[in-house]
Parts: C-alpha cells; sequence; structure tokens
C-alpha cells in the first residue's frame, strides 16, 4: 500500500545505495525497495529520464477557464489559508501532469519549488522527471506517497509528496491530480489523507457544478454502452461522450457527420434509422434516440448506437459483398469480407500481395484459405522472416518442387540488407514461368520502413485485414470454430451471455488471445455450456482506463464474489467484507456486470 509514513521507511543510506545500485543497473536486493516505487523506476529508465538532474517539459502557460479549475478553486483557496506560513505546498495538474496552480506557504520552499520547476507551465509526469508523487499517481491511477530518495531525479530526494489523481464524478474519466508537497523532514503519516481528501471534495465540487440534466445522460449512454457492442455516442449541448469503438473507428469529421445527423432528428422527432455515408468511406447505420429530462417534456440530450456496414473504399468495383468460401476461414463482417475479395482480387490479377495488419489478425489464415480454395492440390510453402532464413534456399526448392503459393510472414523483422537479399530473390522468382504466388504479412505502417523500400516493389497491392475489434460480430462464428480447433467441436458450444461479453472486449490480441482465452475456458470445462462465470473476470467488466495489478485482483475477486452470490450485491459485499456502498461503487468504478439474478 502507499499511504507509508516516512518514519516506517527503510533507513535513509540503505534507501540511498538501493537506488544508486538500480541506476548503475546492479541487482535490487528483495524488499529494499517498495514493489510500487521500483515499477516506477524501471519505466522512468524506459522513459530515458535523466536522474542527475530536473529537466521538465515546458508546455507554457495553460486554460485556466475549465470545469476542474472552477470546481477546485474554493477548494484550494480555503486550503491554502489553512497552509498559509507552513512549509506545504499545495499543487493542481492536468491529466497529464502539467502544473496548473502552485501554492506554498513557506518561501524557502517555494524558492526550492521554483529551482526544481514544480511551477505552472511545467510537467511532472513520470515521461518528464521519473518517480513522484504527481506522475506515479497519474500512472498508477491510484493514490501515491513518494518520500526522500524514492525520488528518481536526485535533486527530488528533500521532498516527501502525496499525489491523488481527480476522476468526474459523472464520467470517471482521470481529469487531473491534487499533490502535496513538503520537506521530506517533515512528512508525517496524515500527509496522504490530507491529499485524499482535498481530492474527494474537488471531486464533491464538480459534481455540484454538474446539472442534473448531464447526469441522466450519462446513465442512459451507461446503459446503452452496457447492451450495444457498436459505436455508441451521447451529447447535448454542453457535451459529447463517445466510447472506445467511436474513438477507434470514426475520425473527426465522421463524429460532425454524426453528431450533426443526430441533432437534426432530435429536432424534428424523427426515429427511424438512417444509412449514412461517412467521409473516410465507412458507411453505418445509425439509431438515434432522445432521452428525457427530469420531465418527460424535457431532453437531456440523445444517444447514438451506430453499427459498421462496410468500407466504402472500392466503390469502383462491382464485387458483390457476399460471403466467400475460404477454406479454414469464418466471418461474414463487412471488413473481414472486403479483405478476402481484395485478396482474391490479387490472386486472379496475378499481383503479388502485402498483407498488413496487426499481430494475430488472421492473415496467415487468409493467404492459406485462398490457396486451398484455388490450389488445394498444389504446394504452399510458409517462410518466417524472422528466423533469419537462408533465401537462396528458395530457388533450390522451387526447382526441386514447384511452389504454387509461397507465403513470407513478418516481412517488418526483417533488416535492410535482408529485405534487399529477399527482393533479388524473388526477382529471379518472378522470371521464371512457373513463378508462385507471394504472399508477404507485415504489421501497420511497417510499409514506410525505408527498409523495406526496394522489397515492397514487388508489391504493387496491399491489402488490409482488419483488428478483430473492427468485426466482433464475427465472433458468433469464430468462437465454434476455435473450439473445434481446440478438439472441443460439437462437446462445448458458449452460450447467448458469454458471447455478449466477448464481444464488448477490446481483443488486443486479436484471434491469436481469443485462442488463448477459450484453450484455458476449456481446460477448466471440457463440455457443456460456455456461461459467463467461466469466462475470466476481464471480460465481466468495461473499464474505461487501464487498471494496476492491484486494482485487476480487486476487479477480479468482485466479480468472483458476485457469481458465488448470484448476482446479489449485498450478499457479495458480506462474503468480501466491504461495505454494500463500497461495493456499488467498485461496480461503477470497474464497469462490471453483474450476473443476472
Amino acid at each position: 500500500m502507499d499511504d507509508i509514513a516516512p518514519g516506517a521507511l527503510l533507513a535513509d543510506d540503505e534507501l540511498a545505495r538501493t537506488r544508486v545500485r538500480f541506476l548503475t543497473a546492479e541487482p535490487v536486493p528483495p524488499g529494499s525497495v517498495r514493489q510500487t516505487i521500483l515499477a516506477s523506476w524501471r519505466r522512468s529508465r524506459e522513459f530515458q529520464v535523466q536522474a542527475e538532474r530536473i529537466d521538465p517539459l515546458y508546455l507554457g502557460d495553460q486554460n485556466l477557464d475549465i470545469p476542474l479549475m472552477r470546481g477546485a478553486e474554493p477548494v484550494l483557496h480555503k486550503l491554502g489559508e489553512q497552509f498559509e506560513g507552513q512549509p506545504i505546498s499545495l499543487i493542481l495538474t492536468d491529466p497529464n501532469g502539467v502544473v496548473l496552480t502552485q501554492r506554498t506557504g513557506d518561501a524557502d520552499l517555494r524558492r526550492h519549488l521554483e529551482r526544481v520547476e514544480l511551477v505552472p507551465g511545467f510537467s511532472y509526469g513520470e515521461q518528464s522527471v521519473g518517480t513522484n508523487g504527481i506522475g506515479t499517481a497519474l500512472e498508477d491511477g491510484r493514490a501515491t506517497t513518494v518520500f526522500g530518495h524514492e525520488h528518481y531525479a536526485e535533486h527530488l530526494e528533500n521532498l516527501a509528496c502525496a499525489g491523488v489523481p481527480i476522476h468526474h464524478p459523472i464520467s470517471g474519466k482521470k481529469i487531473g491530480a491534487v499533490d502535496l508537497t513538503c520537506w521530506y523532514r517533515d512528512a508525517g503519516g496524515l500527509l496522504i489523507a490530507l491529499a485524499r481528501s482535498t481530492a474527494e471534495q474537488i471531486r464533491q465540487a464538480l459534481l455540484r457544478h454538474s446539472d442534473l440534466r448531464e447526469m441522466i445522460l450519462f446513465q442512459a449512454y451507461l446503459q446503452t454502452c452496457r447492451r450495444w457492442t457498436g459505436i455508441v455516442l451521447a451529447f447535448n449541448d454542453d457535451i459529447v461522450m463517445m466510447n472506445d469503438r467511436a474513438r477507434q473507428l470514426l475520425d473527426p469529421a465522421d463524429q460532425s457527420v454524426l453528431l450533426g445527423h443526430a441533432t437534426e432528428a432530435l429536432a424534428e422527432g424523427r426515429r427511424t434509422p438512417a444509412t449514412l455515408a461517412l467521409s473516410s468511406g465507412l458507411r453505418v447505420r445509425v439509431f438515434c434516440r432522445r432521452v428525457p429530462g427530469q420531465r418527460e417534456s424535457d431532453t437531456a440530450g440523445g444517444v447514438l448506437s451506430v453499427k459498421l456496414i462496410e468500407a466504402d473504399e472500392t466503390l469502383a468495383a462491382p464485387t458483390p459483398m457476399l460471403p466467400m468460401y475460404l477454406p479454414g476461414v469464418v466471418g461474414s463482417a463487412p471488413l473481414w469480407l472486403r479483405s478476402g475479395y481484395d485478396l482474391d482480387t490479387g490472386h486472379q490479377r496475378g499481383e503479388w500481395v502485402a498483407l498488413e495488419g496487426e499481430p494475430g489478425t488472421g492473415k496467415l489464415t487468409l493467404a492459406k484459405g485462398l490457396h486451398q480454395r484455388h490450389h488445394p492440390a498444389a504446394r504452399l510453402l510458409t517462410v518466417d522472416a524472422s528466423g533469419n532464413p537462408d533465401w537462396d534456399v528458395l530457388l533450390r526448392e522451387h526447382a526441386e518442387a514447384p511452389i504454387r503459393t509461397l507465403v513470407i510472414r513478418h516481412a517488418d523483422r526483417l533488416s535492410a540488407p535482408a529485405a534487399n537479399t529477399l527482393a533479388g530473390v524473388l526477382r529471379q522468382l518472378r522470371e521464371r514461368a512457373d513463378a508462385p504466388w507471394v504472399v508477404l504479412t507485415l504489421v501497420p505502417e511497417a510499409e514506410t520502413e525505408p527498409a523495406l523500400a526496394e522489397l515492397l516493389k514487388a508489391f504493387p497491392r496491399t491489402v488490409r485485414v482488419p483488428p478483430l475489434r473492427h468485426h466482433v460480430e464475427d465472433l458468433a462464428e469464430l468462437v465454434p470454430l476455435v473450439l473445434s480447433k481446440l478438439g472441443y467441436g460439437g462437446r462445448l458450444t458458449c452460450s447467448a451471455a458469454a458471447l455478449h461479453l466477448l464481444m464488448r472486449a477490446e481483443w488486443p490480441g486479436n484471434t491469436g488471445q481469443l485462442y488463448q482465452v477459450l484453450r484455458a475456458v476449456a481446460q477448466r470445462r471440457r463440455a457443456g455450456t460456455i456461461r459467463p462465470g467461466d469466462l475470466p473476470a476481464e471480460f465481466h467488466a468495461v473499464t474505461r482506463r487501464p487498471l494496476n495489478r492491484f486494482e485487476s485482483i480487486e476487479r477480479d475477486a468482485i466479480v468472483r464474489c458476485l457469481e458465488d452470490a448470484d448476482g446479489n450485491k449485498v450478499r457479495a459485499a458480506k462474503l468480501l467484507g466491504i461495505s454494500r456502498a463500497t461495493i456499488y461503487r467498485k461496480i461503477h468504478e470497474y464497469g462490471i456486470v453483474p450476473p443476472a439474478r
């Protein structure tokens, strides 16, 4: 835990030696430094922060006419009066650690903070100055204390600080942090308690500034997010809220079109769904509903549920978007179908194709499926470029046993010399009468790498394979396929409730992650039906921010106790030994969906 009084820390000289050992890449003895601090030191090193000097990023004067400042100002002013003449500084920052205000009651402390540039306009995020109460609290997302030599930068070692993130009382979004800083020699155990109290007072002040209409709209937005797996936006004259899928799939111009359409639909009282073509080429089906205010005649705002229809990138191509049979490949979402059709078009035209997509999206699966569709009896060869293969062997192998389809994986991992060697070998293959069809797989943005420029000249067509989060509706077909590949086909099925939870996930590891998740589930339930309780705890929550390890453990415990209590929150709270108010707050904070009772 972070709320530790400095008297409970190890001796200063031992901690100082531990810090030096870390900075000189020597082993750090177990228990010589708190785990939260050690994790922050490691991040600071990855950020390449200079430990021997203070050099925070300067972003200039900040806009103080913001809701955070309006809500916090009365709280800070009152507390600042109490600190008058005291060697303690009260600091408010934005969510990136940029100092907005700094009030210090002692002249010596103020001068020192000016020397280390802990003043308005400078960033005290971890990426700027390393481990400190502000940046580490924002990075970990929880209240944090940093004492003396626990600071990464040596010029801060005579300070103690306690930082607490501030979350918006309605949206839950991290909007800033409050920090109390004093001389290390003066620090007491109440420092973190006072920082927490200040952050809570600011949160309550923000809540008082939020009108009832805003809260009603936010509740409607949350309800829609829990039952809709696609894009969700909520808006009124003052605010706009959107889920992660909206941020990922819609550029600002698309968002503007959708909000403009919704504003007109609400004004005219239209309730029927509409199909829109967005400027980015996406075609979407839009459902807009009015959210009543405190009285039925009032309007709190509107909520949009948006369904992706297709990507309008190839309007000139008359190819009908019908499912195309590819052995071992499933999925009927428009973006996924488009990648299959584009790959097939390249094959029919004899064009070598670069398949671009995130790891685990199914690039190799698509290439193999297309080969099996057109040349089931011919030879397919897959080569992993990351294994430093001898490319000249390709020519000999092709001469001995002709290759019909050649798939070169992980081309983005090639060095420039290796890529140029491969380009020369492929030129020789291309000159043969029996040249194979070649598919190259690489990750997004690799096309711009100078090292691959010569190699990519041989691939006139690039086909982009969408990440799983852009076609989650295909999970209804992917889950049975993966279970079959795992050997549980016909014995293990997925319930609609469990499938819905899977469809709400972000899937950063794409279908590769799906395979691992289902394999772990199948090891516990080898037959029957997969229920929500069989899924890992993270699939029962829709979090608005990354969780640290402690929060993940806490979330998992709440999910499991809710399962054991059949969704009864009061009983689950008793099992956990916490109050009913606490479990309700945690369920909201972590976005947990309790099981149906």
